[in-house]
């Protein structure tokens, strides 16, 4: 199942291509992070609740149901509010949710709120924080290992989470969960999904490889290079410079790039552009 929603929004684009560089209504755009997080939800949960209802299930569906859940990460402490919403989603369309222990503990005060209302109220963030607190350290920390250490990766960010919660789990605990996935990307798209995880946890089996596959990610974010911030800057600076030319050839070692990395060698007077690879170790090459 899934459910995806756009709409028309100026929150973070780029009215200028001669220029890196987006502009970004800060504001705005969390605000649409949010809404579209509660419309995917909310067409998810009765897709999903729809289905149970033909298998004759009456129990309706809630995040308690997802093993994990991943998010588009512009930055994590975005994430951990996400999560919360999911569970203030639950909250609201529960009249009989128990405020008195459990998750729900603390949240009576905003039981009537419509959730538009909710995107600005810091009572309420403040206590949706520490009612999720549990539910977030069990189902969500665990995927932000890439975001704590690199940022936002924007495209691939949902799916470094996915590596991230991969990365970090054997077969055996992974096998036939539910992952959930929030998708989003500014002007805006966005989608959630859930993927289901193989029950296939032999050796060899296509799980166990792609577990394999990420055994060593934090040994990977461990060997990166350490520089200066005055380096990076000059590192930005000369990227600033040759956006957009054409009949260019990088300067620079490639030597510095993890194996198996793809790297630009050429942007021709056509503005074509053309790449080269670092020779990947033999266990990348084993499992490409």
């Amino acid at each position: 199942r899934s459910s995806d929603l756009m709409q028309h929004v100026y929150d973070f684009y780029k009215p200028d291509l001669s220029s890196e560089y987006p502009v970004v209504d800060g504001k705005l755009s969390i605000e649409c992070y949010f809404s579209a997080l509660d419309q995917c939800y909310s067409v998810y949960r009765k897709k999903i609740n729809e289905q149970q209802k033909r298998d004759e299930i009456s129990k309706p569906f809630t995040l308690s149901e997802f093993q994990h859940m991943i998010f588009h990460t512009p930055f994590c402490k975005l994430v951990q509010k996400s999560l919360a919403r999911l569970m203030l989603n639950d909250f609201l369309s529960d009249s009989s949710a128990n405020t008195e222990s459990g998750i729900y503990q603390g949240l009576e005060a905003f039981r009537g709120m419509k959730l538009e209302d909710t995107y600005s109220n810091k009572e309420l963030e403040k206590a949706l924080l520490k009612a999720s607190q549990g539910v977030f350290n069990e189902k969500t920390k665990p995927s932000l290992l890439l975001s704590t250490q690199n940022g936002n990766m924007y495209t691939p960010s949902v799916y470094g989470c996915l590596a991230s919660v991969l990365a970090q789990y054997s077969a055996q605990q992974l096998a036939g969960s539910r992952i959930g996935a929030f998708s989003y990307g500014s002007g805006l798209a966005s989608s959630m999904f859930s993927l289901r995880v193989s029950q296939d946890t032999a050796p060899g089996s296509p799980l166990n490889n792609l577990l394999s596959s990420l055994s060593d990610l934090p040994e990977r974010l461990e060997a990166r290079k350490r520089i200066k911030p005055e380096q990076f800057a000059d590192i930005m600076k000369m990227k600033e410079e040759t956006h957009h030319l054409a009949n260019y050839t990088p300067q620079g070692s490639v030597s510095d790039l993890a194996p198996g990395t793809w790297y630009l060698t050429q942007v021709d007077e056509k503005h074509r552009r053309f790449y080269s690879r670092r020779p990947p170790t033999e266990k990348e090459a084993v499992h490409q």
